[in-house]
């Protein structure tokens, strides 16, 4: 069948996206942004985990696996203790361990490695076919591991990979799952023995777990015309709803009858798309503008992340704060502008925090829209910086949320989709910001920011000083929107 490991882990998701990933490869969507990076993320903890096994030797990736297998059973013999890529097949099925160790009675251990912070069941998939080829070829298997970084860690002075990693026997899992492999081995020869037809497999929640899938563009709209707003956007509506309402046929929202069974706030979602009528309670919008006292601070954070942490006190995938932007808006509509944008490759926290102490004062209103993440940030910022934490926990104190009008459902319209995300808000209250998002260059979103900043240190000079213009333009027009926001509120 001329399998991979990533292409077993595929067809366990989905059949006919192995199907698709084998003989018709231009429906699928390209990797955007966001999934590179996670790539790149994948390349980089892999590296580094090895370094848990000293002294081994790597397979060189090539093209010819032939050759790659080769090279692998040589060193086996030579004696080697650990081989990174160990390269095996078995009956068409290539696998490539990321470690293997062989121990001291000739039985080899299985180490796949993620950059994720706990096991998942697709891992354990992947370790699964891995074990089955080793198996199969006669070798004596003595454990199975996934590695994965541990989030609890917080490095210090130095990085320990003991301590960054965690190792997880799933030797018993992966025995487990070894008595069905030849039955979905066979069921992946039989799909694949078509190369004309594609497998009849509708969409799902498998469409998106564990994965998002790449053919899920193809499979919804292209082939089933599955409109951009439709019942699988539903604010909050589970996916066994979903599922009860498409099994029925039902795929646009204005075709879901009056009497399907739902929670308020979905039913209130349904009803307004139907009715296209826009819902606004001035009263209490007007009770919640009231409890915003001028000069209003309006704040947004932009951050990142590190799978492995760079700088002392930083845990893996912890937001780090690199940016902020501040609007200060005066009784009278003035507009004053503060902003910060960290330099690259050195730890930002302790600037942003004297910045943020510097440019807002302890006893003003300070606007967020979800303002839980803006307080998580100057949270972490306080408990590190003692000096500073008085000041920054007022600040926390007197901060409002922009969000609580539209989450309380205070005010809803069609076009927000039952929604109270920024996303959604925003081209429903101001349409030009969308608009405006659309025309920046190099930034246009969060995930795009948060890619930017991370890879600014092997950015040229040049290409350096334009996307920091690019993330301060980004930046800024995420609290002017809360500005325009707000002002569409005092209108009502």
């Amino acid at each position: 069948m001329n399998l991979s490991k990533s292409l077993y882990t595929k067809g366990i998701q989905c059949q006919k996206a192995l199907w698709l990933k084998k003989y018709k490869k231009e429906v699928l969507s390209t990797p955007d942004d966001s999934a590179l990076a996670r790539f790149e993320t994948g390349n980089v903890v892999g590296e580094l985990a090895c370094k848990l096994f000293a002294n081994g030797v790597e397979i060189p990736y090539t093209t010819d696996f032939e050759e790659m297998i080769k090279q692998t059973a040589l060193h086996i013999k030579n004696g080697v203790k650990y081989i990174y890529e160990a390269t095996f097949s078995f009956d068409g099925i290539l696998v490539l361990v990321d470690v293997l160790a062989i121990n001291e009675d000739n039985s080899v251990s299985i180490y796949e490695v993620k950059s994720s912070s706990s096991v998942k069941d697709i891992y354990v998939h992947d370790t699964s076919i891995q074990y089955y080829v080793l198996a199969q070829l006669g070798f004596s298997i003595k454990t199975a591991n996934v590695v994965h970084i541990n989030s609890s860690y917080v490095r210090g002075d130095t990085l320990k990979l003991d301590e960054l990693f965690t190792i997880a026997d799933v030797t018993n899992e992966v025995v487990e799952l070894q008595k069905n492999i030849p039955t979905v081995l066979k069921e992946f020869e039989i799909v694949l023995s078509d190369k004309v037809n594609e497998p009849d497999i509708d969409i799902g929640s498998h469409c998106k777990k564990p994965y998002e899938c790449d053919a899920k563009e193809y499979c919804w709209k292209v082939q089933r015309n599955i409109p951009e707003y439709s019942i699988f956007n539903i604010f909050n509506l589970g996916s066994k709803k979903q599922v009860e309402l498409y099994s029925q046929g039902i795929k646009n929202i204005e075709d879901i009858p009056d009497d399907f069974v739902m929670t308020v706030n979905q039913k209130l979602a349904v009803d307004t798309f139907k009715s296209q009528e826009t819902c606004i309670d001035k009263e209490k919008i007007k009770e919640f503008i009231d409890t915003l006292t001028y000069p209003i601070y309006h704040l947004d954070f932009e951050t990142f992340q590190q799978s492995v942490p760079q700088w002392k006190g930083i845990s893996p995938y912890q937001q780090i704060p690199f940016q902020y932007s501040l609007h200060i808006e005066q009784e009278d509509g003035t507009l004053t502008h503060k902003e910060y944008l960290a330099v690259d490759g050195i730890d930002p926290r302790e600037e942003i925090a004297k910045r943020l102490a510097e440019d807002i004062p302890t006893d003003v209103t300070v606007l967020a829209y979800n303002m839980s993440f803006e307080k998580g940030v100057i949270k972490k910022l306080s408990d590190l910086y003692p000096s500073l934490s008085t000041h920054l926990l007022a600040i926390n104190e007197n901060m409002k949320d922009l969000m609580v009008p539209f989450q309380k459902k205070h005010y809803v319209t069609p076009s927000m989709n039952g929604s109270y995300s920024i996303k959604y808000v925003l081209p429903a209250l101001v349409p030009e910001f969308a608009k405006a998002y659309k025309s920046l260059v190099g930034v246009q979103n969060g995930s795009e920011a948060m890619n930017a900043f991370a890879n600014m240190s092997t950015m040229k000079d040049d290409e350096k000083q334009k996307m920091r213009m690019a993330l301060i333009e980004y930046c800024k027009l995420d609290t002017l929107a809360m500005v325009k926001i707000l002002e569409k509120l005092k209108k009502l």
